[in-house]
């Protein structure tokens, strides 16, 4: 059985509906948690049909399996040493 990716879907009203300024964090609506993406996508498209007229509304997904690996994320943020010369202290290139 492979590892569970855990999503979670939640919404509430933001204050521009292209970004996620959420308004009122008290009153957020949680869907769920999800074992994968497929899923939180299918509680997501529900969560966010049963809104549709209410533009002030947004649901989004958040990838908690990326949250639970903080390692993971350090290294993706970091230049990548083996594809990239990075230049070491006190030698300059010559020209």
């Amino acid at each position: 059985m492979s590892k569970p990716l855990l999503h979670l879907v939640f919404g509430g009203r933001v204050a521009d509906p292209r970004g996620t300024d959420f308004v009122d964090a008290d009153n957020l609506h949680f869907v769920g948690i999800f074992p994968n993406y497929a899923t939180a996508l299918k509680a997501w498209r529900g969560a966010s049909q049963a809104r549709v007229d209410e533009a002030d509304w947004k649901y989004v997904i958040l990838h908690i399996h990326r949250m639970l690996e903080p390692h993971r994320i350090h290294h993706m943020l970091e230049p990548d040493r083996h594809d990239k010369k990075v230049p070491t202290k006190g030698k300059k290139k010559k020209k």
